[in-house]
């Protein structure tokens, strides 16, 4: 059951809701079709439920988000992106832990 607290994130909305974020944002670049995303899953819900109103959390389709896909470099999934004030501010490709992810974020 993924968490309330995870957005979603795409082409229309990236802007609004990552580059112009006043707080941190980890956008979790996944596809549904990817075994290592599916386990990643659970540790970003997670996240995003413990730090709401601190970091932002989000998943982008890289399927249905080519554009954003290129733009960002990612190559493989999952790959997850912190933004911080409009700008990438750190990345990690492939499954990894909850300790990675909150350095990655500044926690």
């Amino acid at each position: 059951m993924a968490s309330k607290n995870v957005l979603s994130f795409n082409q229309k909305n990236f802007e609004s809701e990552v580059l112009k974020s006043d707080v941190p944002v980890l956008v979790d670049f996944t596809a549904t079709w990817c075994g290592p995303c599916k386990a990643l899953a659970p540790i970003v819900d997670k996240i995003a439920d413990d730090f709401q109103g601190k970091v932002r959390v989000g998943k982008l389709d890289i399927d249905e988000n080519p554009e954003l896909t290129a733009k960002y470099g990612v190559r493989s999934v999952p790959t997850v992106i912190v933004f911080k004030a409009g700008a990438k501010a750190g990345s990690h490709a492939g499954l990894t832990s909850r300790e990675t992810l909150l350095k990655l974020i500044g926690l």
